[in-house]
């Protein structure tokens, strides 16, 4: 299993615009994607309703999981969305 930690750096958090970005991007994977915070049961990235029920904020640390081939690229790909501060 593939997996990545990530900084929400979006100044609004992880909802409505940045959580949608994010479920596109995700459900474009041809595996299970999850997202979640550390001690919590993680959620299915390609579910808005799930990542909207994160109600992750700014700077908090997630870990995003996969398994399967191209794994490893889908999470790399996936991180990006999260670098990048937007208001």
């Amino acid at each position: 299993m593939a997996e990545r930690h990530v900084r929400v750096e979006s100044l609004v958090g992880l909802h409505s615009r940045p959580a949608a970005e994010f479920v596109k991007a995700a459900a474009l994977a041809p595996m299970d994607v999850t997202i979640g915070r550390f001690a919590d049961t993680p959620v299915n990235a390609k579910s808005i309703l799930g990542v909207l029920a994160l109600d992750a904020r700014t700077g908090e640390q997630l870990k995003l999981c996969a398994e399967g081939d191209g794994a490893e690229e889908v999470l790399d790909s996936l991180v990006t969305l999260f670098t990048e501060p937007n208001a």
